[in-house]
C-alpha cells in the first residue's frame, strides 16, 4: 500500500477555521473544531484544503466514515449550500477568483 500525500500545512488548518468560523455542517462556535475529511481517509479522501473542514466533535462522529453529501441527505441538512460555500472557500484559500453562480445570467441589454 502506498503512502497517502497529508499536505494541508497548520497555516491551511488555521485559515479553514477562520474562514468558516465554526463547524462547516452545524455552524455551531462553542467547541473545538476537529478535522473532518468531506472524503474519508478509508475511502480515498486525504488531508488537504480542498477535502478537510472543520467539524465539532458531534457532526464529526455522526458523519463517521461517510462520504459528506451521503451524510448530510441522511440528516436532511442543507446539500447545496454547503457544497457551494466550501468551494467558495477553497477558492478563497488558495488564491482563485471567485466565481458567479451557475445560474446568474446576465441581463439583455
Amino acid at each position: 500500500m502506498s503512502l497517502v500525500d497529508h499536505d494541508l500545512t497548520d497555516d491551511q488548518w488555521h485559515d479553514l477555521m477562520d474562514a468558516w468560523s465554526g463547524c462547516a455542517y452545524c455552524g455551531g462556535d462553542g467547541a473545538a473544531l476537529q478535522k473532518d475529511c468531506m472524503l474519508p481517509i478509508s475511502r480515498g479522501g486525504r488531508y488537504t484544503l480542498a477535502n478537510v473542514v472543520p467539524a465539532c466533535a458531534s457532526c464529526n462522529a455522526s458523519k463517521c466514515n461517510l462520504e459528506v453529501t451521503t451524510w448530510m441527505r441522511r440528516k436532511k441538512l442543507d446539500e447545496r449550500t454547503f457544497l457551494v460555500r466550501q468551494v467558495e472557500v477553497v477558492r478563497l484559500l488558495a488564491g482563485e477568483p471567485a466565481r458567479r453562480p451557475a445560474d446568474t445570467v446576465d441581463p439583455a441589454p
